[in-house]
């Protein structure tokens, strides 16, 4: 299986780089996952709802541009379905039985998704109704991959 995780803006902060690097390290015998930062649309901190939507339409086309037909895309969105860990790997296992090799997670930006992104996903995913950083969720969404993935082998980690 391939995994993606696309996010909006570049990971700073030294420890969740080395939190994720770590994930992805561990995922490597396993899967083959890749994260892409595209990035955010610079904009002052009072916008508009027009200037909002132009800001999600840039940030949903540079995350477009990544995203290959065949995938099937899982937004993190608020209004999302929550999900277990063992729901996830559930998932996961089962978009993999059927045929689906390609999954990309999306993380928005601070403004959220573009229509057209939400429109293009096959799946919303929440992690609560809780507002977390952006770059935090990323580390977090790439540890429940990680075991979800071990969930699926049956293998020691998740408890």
């Amino acid at each position: 299986m391939f995994i993606q995780l696309i996010g909006v803006g570049k990971l700073k902060e030294k420890y969740l780089v080395m939190g994720i690097q770590e994930y992805v390290k561990r995922l490597g015998p396993y899967i083959k996952f890749q994260m892409i930062e595209v990035a955010d649309e610079k904009a002052p901190d009072t916008l508009s709802e027009a200037e909002v939507r132009q800001v999600k339409e840039r940030e949903g086309e540079r995350i477009l541009a990544h995203v290959k037909s065949e995938a099937h895309i899982i937004v993190l969105a608020i209004d999302g379905k929550l999900w277990s860990s063992e729901e996830l790997a559930e998932e996961l296992d089962k978009l993999g039985t059927y045929g689906t090799s390609h999954v990309v997670f999306v993380i928005g930006g601070s403004h959220g998704l573009s229509d057209e992104v939400l429109r293009r996903a096959q799946q919303k995913l929440s992690f609560g109704r809780m507002t977390l950083p952006h770059q935090l969720m990323r580390l977090v969404l790439v540890e429940q991959i990680y075991r979800a993935v071990k969930i699926n082998r049956g293998e020691p980690y998740h408890k």
